[in-house]
């Protein structure tokens, strides 16, 4: 058992000194010429939606910068969006590909196949499978440069679009296109992806709040291989000796917490200027609003889950509250409460701006005579 532990403090040790080395890397790499090409917004967002099908593996590297203020309720997802985040990625496809977060505490392995995911806690020894939902939160594999830069440009509109040149990141010439969202609601100022010119891969995302110098998200490879990789590094069978747990599907606990607790609410077809969409197998009690990447989500919650969210919420020290309810960003995310005299709560979040908020609040039912 001693010797298997070395092994394993071992593996990640020189895994966490490799990934310091290549982090080192970017400003030298990035300082070199990149050759542009004279190629169209519209063309260069097609060809970073056309590379879904690629494989590839690599080293990347994300830095979250939202203090988000749900840390004791959901801490790995505020982790995940608010510290440096070191990523091993080895992508076979949309349904078959592992993320490895490396950090000085230890390892955590992401394994995605059709049928699920695995995360398999090295230090604990602890595989956990989690069936596939329509609403999730944010997991390792969310913030790989391929897959978010491709999420964040899928229905960008073409005046929204334009190019900024080009910049080396890997090692390889990759094509700027910037995201400039027309929603007067949204938080976001701009997205930049920085595309291989080659094949059209995301290989760099940078996501910029309204009024920030900084992004609150900026995550890039620093090594690339455009090779796929064997489908025995990306699959998962938990060892004879692990732990191993079943997580439930949390979008089946949302609706079933609705059905049980929650009166029916009719919510408007139109929220601060956005309108309503559907989202298959989305629970039927929360209402989704908008499009591209200014988006809005509106949910009935209990008055006991209410309690503890707007203790939470009134503690941030940018909260703002009025007779609206309460109101808190996190860079481009906001998040609010709102509690109607005349009806149940609910809770807002979503990357728009805090006066977004306050006037989807005030159409909310319960809130007007």
């Amino acid at each position: 058992m001693a010797a298997r532990g070395y092994g394993r403090a071992r593996r990640w040790s020189v895994v966490v000194a490799l990934v310091a080395v290549l982090a080192s890397l970017p400003a030298l790499v990035g300082a070199l010429p990149a050759d542009d090409a004279d190629v169209g917004a519209a063309d260069l967002r097609a060809a970073v939606l056309a590379s879904g099908g690629l494989g590839f593996s690599g080293y990347a590297v994300s830095a979250g910068g939202l203090a988000l203020p749900v840390g004791d309720q959901l801490p790995v997802v505020a982790d995940l969006l608010s510290d440096r985040t070191a990523l091993r990625v080895w992508w076979r496809g949309p349904d078959e590909h592992r993320v490895d977060v490396v950090s000085a505490a230890g390892e955590t392995g992401v394994h995605v196949d059709a049928g699920g995911t695995w995360t398999w806690e090295y230090e604990s020894a602890t595989a956990t499978r989690t069936s596939p939902a329509a609403l999730t939160l944010p997991a390792p594999p969310d913030l790989v440069p391929a897959s978010l830069g491709r999420r964040l440009l899928s229905e960008a509109a073409d005046d929204e679009l334009s190019r900024i040149g080009a910049r080396r990141v890997a090692g390889r010439d990759a094509l700027g296109l910037r995201l400039v969202p027309a929603a007067p609601a949204a938080s976001v100022a701009r997205v930049d992806v920085w595309a291989d010119a080659a094949t059209g891969l995301p290989l760099a995302v940078e996501v910029v709040a309204e009024d920030a110098s900084l992004p609150a998200l900026d995550t890039r490879f620093l090594d690339l291989d455009l090779t796929v990789p064997p489908a025995g590094v990306v699959a998962f069978t938990p060892p004879a000796d692990a732990r191993v747990r079943t997580e439930e599907d949390p979008a089946g606990l949302l609706r079933e917490a609705a059905d049980r607790e929650l009166s029916p609410v009719r919510l408007p077809v139109e929220l601060a200027g956005l309108g309503r969409r559907d989202v298959a197998g989305a629970p039927a009690a929360v209402g989704l609003y908008g499009s591209g990447v200014t988006l809005l989500a509106v949910a009935p919650v209990p008055g006991r889950l209410a309690a503890g969210l707007r203790s939470t919420l009134t503690a941030a020290p940018d909260a703002v509250t009025d007779e609206l309810g309460t109101r808190v960003a996190a860079g481009p995310l906001g998040l609010m409460l709102v509690e109607p005299p005349r009806s149940g709560a609910y809770v807002l979040t979503g990357t728009v701006t805090l006066d977004a908020l306050a006037d989807a609040a005030a159409a909310l039912p319960g809130m007007t005579s």
